[in-house]
């Protein structure tokens, strides 16, 4: 797989070829992966699969036209083919009053040096990830009411990132992800449950014992044996941390300065507003060590750093590349992303909620009747509007404790009004990109049984 160093090299390249075919600015990403993983079904190996990849963007503008060609060849005669392909497409582009590569007093100076601890020394090799992947479906199928697997797999990857303008900016990071899961079946026939469970980290050593993941994945199949449905009205709705993340990813997606340019977000002219309880902190922390999305630059060059995202109440800012800043007269905010072709997008980095006070249990001990929600299904959420609604399945609340599991059901609301509503439980951990605790929102309708 190509090096960091390699890939700034090529991104040098790329640019001064776009240069010499006309190009009065560009900026070219490079990236490099790869990746084995190894899949084991009732104890023997299903499948063992590794690849390789490395993908070449270009972007080339033309005064205010811009295009952009992407390639998985590097070869010198196909860069300066992309180069005259990407400038000869842009003089036929039509103009973009916002187009541009980010300010260039904005760019990060100097070489990017510091350590963000993103690479695992440790390489496992197929053997090893096979054990983990055994040790984890032995787990869960020892776990009583197990009936069948669906398989546990065990994978490790590394990849490489460049990026390189032409206004001065070049830089590359390399980072390694181990990952774990299993999914098992409970149950016999038409009262059959599937369930599953995973881990993904930077580091093998923050990954837990493989067979913790086995046997949380058969304890969770076994626990959704025999649902039972739920009565339509509102009740007190708790998400638990496999969904409440998803809360805080419909935040990100409002937060998003191309729809706010658009006017197609349900934060709208809410800048200001007060939109939630005033002791809820969302942080977003792209300097997180081994963090999975840690950066010490974004998609255009220009440094990141940790903010508030929510704080006292309200939305502190948009996240903007430079076209939504320039389209919004705002200054950028290190949010660009890249991905292996097209314009830069927007996306946050780390992201949280902060944990409450109150653990959750002690939040279940005070509902009398509610639901405690485990799986969502479905994209029924308008961003426009804020308006929500999914199917649900997870866990009666009664009386304060935990009682049968129930599926088939949708939770109905808007966005807003959940914000302004929800209250978080002290359990956050910190696994994925999006972490939030426990949430409990009230207010939301249930529709359920109606007979």
């Amino acid at each position: 797989m190509i090096d960091p160093e390699t890939a700034q090299d090529r991104c040098g390249q790329m640019i001064e070829l776009a240069r010499r075919a006309g190009a009065d600015a560009a900026d070219t990403v490079i990236t490099g992966s790869a990746s084995e993983s190894v899949t084991v079904r009732l104890g023997a190996l299903e499948d063992a699969e590794r690849s390789e990849d490395e993908s070449l963007s270009l972007r080339v503008f033309i005064g205010q036209r811009s295009a952009t060609v992407s390639a998985a060849n590097f070869t010198s005669a196909a860069a300066q083919d992309m180069a005259e392909r990407a400038v000869a497409m842009a003089r036929l582009a039509p103009e973009d009053p916002h187009a541009g590569l980010a300010p260039a007093d904005a760019l990060i100076n100097g070489a990017v040096t510091s350590d963000l601890d993103l690479v695992d020394p440790q390489d496992p090799d197929p053997d090893r990830l096979k054990q983990r992947a055994l040790m984890m479906e032995d787990a869960a199928r020892a776990v009583a009411g197990v009936t069948n697997s669906q398989g546990a797999s065990a994978s490790f990857g590394e990849s490489v990132v460049a990026l390189g303008t032409s206004h001065g900016f070049i830089g590359a990071y390399r980072g390694t992800s181990h990952g774990i899961s299993a999914s098992v079946i409970a149950g016999e026939g038409a009262s059959m449950q599937r369930d599953y469970a995973y881990r993904m980290a930077r580091h093998a050593a923050n990954l837990p014992p493989c067979a913790d993941i086995g046997k949380l994945a058969g304890k969770r199949a076994v626990a959704r044996l025999d649902p039972k449905t739920m009565p339509s009205g509102s009740m007190p709705i708790m998400f638990d941390p496999r969904v409440s993340d998803s809360l805080v990813g419909h935040l990100l997606g409002a937060m998003n300065g191309a729809g706010i340019a658009r006017r197609s977000s349900f934060l709208l002219d809410r800048l200001g507003d007060i939109l939630f309880p005033t002791d809820i902190v969302i942080t977003d922390d792209p300097h997180r060590p081994r963090g999975p999305r840690s950066r010490l630059f974004d998609g255009e060059g220009l440094p990141t750093s940790r903010s508030n995202l929510v704080e006292g109440g309200h939305v502190t800012g948009w996240l903007l590349n430079a076209a939504s800043a320039r389209q919004l007269g705002l200054p950028p905010t290190g949010h660009a992303s890249r991905g292996g072709s097209g314009a830069p997008g927007v996306s946050a980095a780390n992201v949280h909620m902060h944990p409450g006070t109150l653990s959750r249990a002690a939040m279940i001990a005070e509902i009398a009747d509610g639901v405690l929600v485990t799986e969502l299904v479905g994209q029924g959420v308008n961003p426009v509007t804020g308006d929500y609604s999914r199917a649900a399945s997870g866990f009666r609340i009664r009386d304060g404790e935990l009682a049968e599991a129930v599926s088939g059901f949708t939770i109905a609301g808007n966005l807003l009004e959940m914000y302004a509503a929800m209250v978080p439980a002290d359990d956050l951990e910190m696994h994925n990109a999006v972490n939030a605790p426990t949430i409990r929102v009230d207010g939301m309708t249930i529709a359920g049984d109606t007979a």
